[in-house]
């Protein structure tokens, strides 16, 4: 893979109050001038956009507000991923602040319901005496259950994210910024986004009516489960997302709920600055797996708990049902490989198997789409002949749809959904043969002029570093610029004129940690290499090498100091072309 530095649309000559690198680095990701990098800077609440923006926003409040008058029962009906769960408590607890008192939660297990807003539950919450179902992060492609609801004399205020279809659900009020009629600009909210901003947008109501005062619900104090859901459900960290989870962070950082606490305080997180790769990557995947498993346990149970003692119980089994799910993946992954060696098509992957669990298919779906760069759909084949399936891109900027894609095959699938990026979908055993000769088809007319391969694939970093680059200050501001995820990628900085003093393996033998030197320094640089390719970090073993990367801290014994995470590392003194690049190794 070729390593290429990003070209600048323009060159701002203005005067900056910024350090050179900071103020390159802006430059290079699109701010067009010293205005718009200070407000990136500088993120405010205030500078929300109005939550009335959205679609049927007055209609939601105005049916909540009927509820809380009358004090009618009303279930949050929630997705069991970690979006919809930490939707479900922001809401469960958000109404909670503001006055409601007969709440209750329902979400589907993943593997007796699977995914959706279910007709057979809302016939159940009937016969509970509920009125009003709110919807957290599903509901969107759900005909059968809102034609339940209609019967059964329940309203529901339909509150999603995910892509909808032609047609809509027939319900009280639906609130999602991806519906046609919506011209709110707010898309890029997750299911807890728009939940947050429903919860905004009913108490600004009830304050207007005088129902509540201003100091009833501290919705702050619910922006640590938003950071989380929007950081989990990959959603792009721009304009609102990005000033939420800014302060979300900040949230979990100093949260009060026993349950996250206590996490944070087993993974060793707590009493430092939190960044979304340590949400994304190391907190949220141990909660995710509770669903994944079914293990008695929810995540809904870990963000709901008031006990300090009884929260750490909770978080100990976390971590054993973790190392499960960990097996399982790990397992699922091996088969995958081995299936892909047979799998005949370049354009796609489609592979179902029994062996695979159907809470990790997502996992491993994510996994093959990186090695393979390609769309990949991943498929648990169940006793029943039902098979249960998650695709994933290989590509971030790929121009596929998934749902377009799974769209192509609906005759033969009972049901898919999801995002561009990221689907679901069902499907009997004996459609299987016609599912992949759709996919073919739909990949064949999309690829038919722009075949993917036809060009060397480009890795573009950032900015270009020095050693002495690599600084506690510069870190600092690189933490600044943050939180990274989708939308806005962690940088990627390429640091040369660095010389391999000593580099030693880690764990299983595929991490390899290195000490860096260089004249420019006045002591050693560390760097660590997860999943390196086998014995090649070892072949630059007192070499002169340039190091693509990304900077991070780290901690130990109480001090942080800076650290390179390698994705990729080549001979400094390599003077080939890019063409010749087949010995340049890179993680990507």
């Amino acid at each position: 893979m070729i390593w290429k530095a990003k070209t600048l649309s323009h060159i701002d000559q203005t005067p900056s109050e910024l350090p050179a690198l900071v103020d390159d680095f802006l430059t290079v990701r699109g701010f067009q001038d010293q205005k718009q990098k200070k407000s990136f800077l500088n993120p405010k609440l205030s500078d929300l956009k109005s939550p009335f923006l959205l679609k049927d926003m007055k209609k939601a409040c105005d049916r909540l507000i009927e509820a809380f008058q009358k004090n009618q029962k009303i279930c949050i009906y929630a997705d069991f991923d970690l979006d919809g769960t930490s939707g479900c408590a922001l809401l469960y607890r958000g109404l909670q602040s503001l006055g409601y008192q007969s709440l209750q939660c329902y979400q589907p297990q993943r593997l007796a319901e699977g995914y959706g807003f279910h007709a057979h539950a809302v016939e159940e919450l009937k016969q509970q005496g509920v009125e009003l179902i709110v919807t957290v992060d599903v509901g969107i492609t759900a005909f059968a259950a809102a034609q339940t609801a209609l019967k059964c004399g329940i309203d529901v205020i339909l509150t999603d994210h995910h892509q909808p279809l032609d047609e809509l659900p027939q319900v009280f009020a639906l609130v999602n910024p991806n519906q046609k009629e919506c011209s709110s600009g707010l898309g890029y909210l997750c299911g807890a986004g728009v939940a947050f901003y429903l919860l905004r947008a009913l108490k600004r109501s009830l304050m207007d009516l005088h129902l509540i005062s201003e100091a009833q619900g501290d919705l702050k104090n619910l922006l640590d489960y938003l950071c989380i859901a929007t950081l989990t459900d990959m959603v792009p960290l721009v304009e609102d997302n990005r000033v939420l989870v800014k302060a979300g962070l900040k949230t979990l950082e100093n949260t009060d709920k026993a349950g996250l606490r206590a996490l944070l305080e087993a993974l060793k997180l707590s009493d430092r600055p939190l960044t979304g790769q340590d949400v994304a990557i190391r907190f949220a995947p141990k909660l995710n797996a509770l669903s994944r498993m079914e293990m008695g346990l929810r995540p809904l149970d870990i963000y709901l708990e008031l006990d300090a003692q009884v929260a750490r119980s909770l978080i100990a089994q976390v971590l054993d049902n973790n190392q499960s799910r960990v097996q399982l993946q790990s397992d699922g992954e091996t088969e995958a490989f081995r299936l892909l060696e047979s799998w005949p098509s370049k354009q796609f992957v489609f592979l179902v198997s029994p062996s695979f669990h159907r809470g990790v298919v997502g996992l491993i779906a994510t996994k093959v789409a990186q090695s393979t760069g390609l769309p990949t759909f991943i498929a648990a084949l169940g006793p029943d002949g039902q098979a249960v399936g998650s695709a994933r891109l290989g590509e971030p900027e790929s121009s596929v749809n998934l749902v377009q894609a799974l769209e192509s095959a609906t005759d033969f699938l009972q049901r898919f959904g999801g995002h561009p990026q990221a689907a679901g979908f069902e499907f009997s055993e004996k459609n299987q043969a016609q599912v992949i000769a759709c996919l073919e088809k739909y990949f064949q007319n999309l690829f038919a002029l722009d075949a993917p391969g036809s060009e060397l694939r480009a890795l573009e970093f950032d900015l270009d570093l020095q050693p002495q680059d690599v600084s506690p200050q510069f870190l600092k501001w690189v933490d600044a610029l943050g939180p990274f995820g989708s939308g806005f990628e962690i940088p990627l900085f390429r640091i040369r004129n660095l010389k391999v003093d000593r580099v030693f393996p880690l764990g299983n033998g595929t991490h390899f940690k290195f000490q860096l030197s260089s004249p420019q320094l006045e002591e050693s640089l560390e760097a660590i290499w997860f999943s390196a390719p086998v014995n090649i970090p070892l072949q630059f073993a007192r070499s002169e090498v340039q190091i693509l990367g990304e900077l991070q801290w780290n901690y130990y014994g109480g001090r942080k100091k800076p650290q390179i995470l390698i994705r990729g590392m080549k001979n400094e003194k390599d003077e080939k072309s890019e063409k010749d690049h087949d010995k340049e190794i890179s993680s990507f």
